[in-house]
């Protein structure tokens, strides 16, 4: 063949279209049965991605399933993002191994077993048929493997890009996702995180007539008080100077009695159903919030990832509330934000195990950390609780991963030496029944408004004016636990709480408004464990019915700027009798637009007292006159007690029959007439027989003695009965001196004699 002919051979060779390679991209959240697997979307930040967990409790689990369409046949490289979850701290042997099967045919190649971070791991070739056929992911430990997504190609020598940015351009084109987001709203209010304080911003501003998107990552809602991570809802609501602030919190709390408590305690679909009811709220479960657009010091919009399909929606709203917990919006919007230094409390993941009535078996854990008995607190109970908590001064936020994996090894090391170690002989029947595989984090980033509360407000008291939401949680700090932390110094599992206990716990401190809001980004709250205080004042404010109630005023709060179109600063400077009359209103009350009527159901809650609502018989359901103990005058020493059932409001108090102890009560009837002095008491054996009673109206001072230690049918003791004038005060003294025993004081009531 001629130089001319090759050449011209060469160049149609060069002219013809070349077959491009074929691709097959499979994100693992867009299975159609994910089996046993759990959809982890917590670190999406961080990783770029959702992902399927095998969290299996040391058996595997079901497997992932779906199918795929080959639309050219071929030889096919598979390469699957994973990683060796423990290759981190060079642990072995790997604990999370899987393989991929597809078709009928597993890939050679064992996952899982890789690397110490997320990355592709090369799985060999398949030759492939075109036509549609299965794609499973199966297996092989129980163990937390981890998948976040497959691509197949047929281009045998490129390893595709990186992927770990949320959505990266490569992604969005292996998805065919649109370059342009779907939008949706403007909404008045959009709300970022589901957990206990964006349920309440959320419910709140809806039932004041705002169009509201509350945006959730998880497919519950509850946050740290949802059944995923199930830590109990503390903190006392209804009460204080607005105790009409946690009636909407009392609609969906829980009633776990410990935490870790069962999955039906944390009623799950109870708080779906009470959002859900609010037609002014748009819930987008599934939908991870990644970015923030912005317009010079405002928030213009949302970005959110549906974690199931990948979809892009772009969520524009007037105003927005960062209930993340991590200030994870506020960081996106550049608000003004603070980490402390040293001293952080860490993220826990609790754990519970059972007795299964015959002996049972548990794989040894070689991986995990190097655990005996001593080595860590018994879980009484049969309950891994609060204190399973590690992750101190670590990167909260970029290595929360790696925390709650952490985690994962400490408490499967445990379980590890109750079975296998020098536990095995008193658990051979022990099983392993939860462990909390999503985290519950205490601390990390907190946005700064135009109050930084701190623990001396706090513990002193300070008067606010536009403190509102009582904060009744002790200084609660958490740090490593000496005994435990010998081992492993550098990362910790077992915490201790250290309190300041200076908090009133009964009435609350008020936590001011000015928490509420950033005071560098125009149109942005927060609410929750993301507020203006330090993180000594964090240790009170962040238990969940608390940063509840943060919501509730929030949410308010956002109704005031929609009517006004002000920022949340204005509400403070312009409008705060306004935002302070609308605390007074009942949680149910609501109106259809911002500036529409307010209306208030028949079945809105009764109002509480200062101290919340009553324990006991609630005062306004007795007859006449009451004066509780809680609004009488004593001197000398009393104990307050509520473990007797039975007593009036709150409590009672009680006092050595020995001493100098007196208790007044000061009653004022309304209308003149003949009255019943009424001594509420209970019998007791260890009571007086004749507690001294005195009686004053006027210049007239009677004396009576009461037996509080005799049975009786009715809760009090007629002691006198008096014509009295209209606002003519009653004064009923209760002493201590002459009585034979203790003296029970509970309530004195007037009710008139018709």
């Amino acid at each position: 063949m001629s130089k001319t002919t090759w050449i011209t051979l060469f160049a149609l060779i060069l002219m013809c279209p070349r077959l491009s390679a074929a691709e097959i991209f499979v994100e693992t959240e867009s299975f159609e049965d994910l089996g046993g697997w759990k959809l982890d979307t917590q670190f999406i930040q961080q990783m770029g991605s959702p992902y399927l967990l095998a969290h299996g409790l040391g058996q595997p689990v079901d497997d992932a399933t779906t199918k795929i369409q080959v639309d050219q046949a071929g030889k096919y490289r598979v390469w699957v993002r994973t990683f060796d979850w423990v290759a981190r701290w060079g642990a072995q042997p790997s604990p999370g191994k899987f393989q991929v099967v597809i078709g009928e045919l597993p890939l050679d190649e064992t996952f899982g077993t890789q690397g110490d971070d997320w990355g592709w791991h090369d799985g060999g070739t398949v030759n492939l048929d075109a036509g549609t056929t299965s794609l499973r992911l199966h297996d092989l430990t129980g163990f937390n493997g981890r998948c976040d997504c497959l691509y197949l190609t047929t281009d045998l020598a490129t390893e595709p890009p990186d992927a770990s940015g949320v959505l990266s351009d490569w992604r969005r084109g292996q998805l065919g996702l649109p370059s342009q987001p779907r939008s949706r709203g403007p909404y008045d209010l959009v709300v970022v995180g589901g957990g206990y304080s964006g349920m309440g911003a959320a419910l709140s501003a809806a039932r004041m007539g705002c169009r509201v998107a509350l945006v959730q990552d998880r497919p519950v809602l509850g946050g740290n008080g949802s059944s995923e991570v199930r830590v109990w809802a503390m903190g006392n609501i209804r009460r204080g100077k607005f105790p009409r602030i946690g009636e909407i919190i009392e609609e969906f709390a829980d009633n776990a009695k410990k935490s870790p408590g069962t999955y039906e305690e944390f009623g799950d679909d109870l708080k779906e159903s009470v959002v859900r009811a609010e037609p002014n709220i748009d819930l987008l479960l599934n939908h991870h919030a990644y970015a923030a657009e912005m317009d010079g010091q405002k928030i213009q919009s949302i970005s959110a990832l549906d974690t199931r399909s990948g979809q892009e929606v772009k969520i524009l709203g007037n105003y927005f509330v960062d209930c993340t917990g991590h200030g994870w919006l506020g960081g996106w919007a550049g608000a003004d934000m603070e980490m402390a230094k040293g001293g952080r409390m860490g993220m826990s993941n609790m754990w519970a195990w059972d007795e299964a009535g015959s002996p049972t078996q548990f794989p040894k854990t070689p991986w995990a950390l190097d655990l005996n008995m001593e080595d860590f607190p018994y879980p009484r109970d049969h309950h891994g609780q609060w204190f399973w908590e590690s992750g101190f001064d670590k990167d909260a936020l970029g290595g929360a991963e790696a925390i709650r994996d952490w985690n994962l090894r400490a408490v499967f090391g445990a379980f590890n030496a109750m079975k296998n170690r020098d536990g095995a002989g008193d658990h051979a029947d022990a099983i392993l029944t939860w462990v909390a595989y999503i985290g519950g984090p205490r601390e990390s980033q907190r946005l700064m408004g135009d109050v930084v509360l701190n623990q001396d407000d706090v513990v002193a008291k300070r008067d606010f004016p536009d403190g509102c939401v009582p904060s009744t949680w002790s200084i609660d700090l958490h740090y490593p636990k000496e005994e435990f932390a010998d081992k492993f110094p550098d990362n910790p599992f077992i915490s201790k709480a250290v309190h300041d206990r200076r908090v009133d716990r009964s009435y609350g401190y008020p936590v001011p408004y000015r928490c509420f809001y950033s005071r560098n980004i125009d149109n942005l709250f927060m609410a929750g464990r993301c507020i203006s205080v330090t993180h000594e004042a964090l240790g009170t404010v962040r238990v969940m019915k608390t940063c509840g109630m943060m919501g509730e005023v929030v949410g308010k709060a956002a109704s005031i700027c929609a009517i006004n179109q002000c920022s949340p600063r204005d509400v403070y400077a312009d409008h705060l009798g306004e935002l302070l009359t609308l605390l007074e209103l009942p949680g149910k009350a609501r109106r259809s637009t911002p500036s529409a009527p307010i209306v208030i159901p028949d079945d809105a809650l009764p109002l509480a007292g200062p101290l919340g609502p009553p324990t006991g018989k609630s005062t306004d359901k007795l007859e006449g006159i009451v004066v509780d103990d809680v609004s009488a005058k004593f001197t000398g020493k009393w104990t307050e007690g509520a473990g007797l059932k039975g007593y009036v409001g709150y409590g009672y108090r009680y006092a050595s029959g020995s001493g100098d102890a007196t208790a007044t009560f000061v009653l004022k009837p309304k209308t003149s007439g003949q009255y019943e002095v009424r001594f509420f008491t209970s019998a007791h054996e260890n009571r007086s027989t004749r507690t001294p009673v005195a009686i004053q109206h006027g210049d007239l001072v009677r004396q009576h003695q009461v037996d509080q230690r005799q049975d009786r049918e009715l809760d009090y003791v007629v002691v006198d009965q008096l014509p009295l004038q209209a606002g003519q005060d009653v004064i009923v003294t209760v002493q201590c001196g002459q009585a034979d025993g203790n003296v029970h004081v509970d309530a004195v009531s007037l009710v008139e004699v018709k």
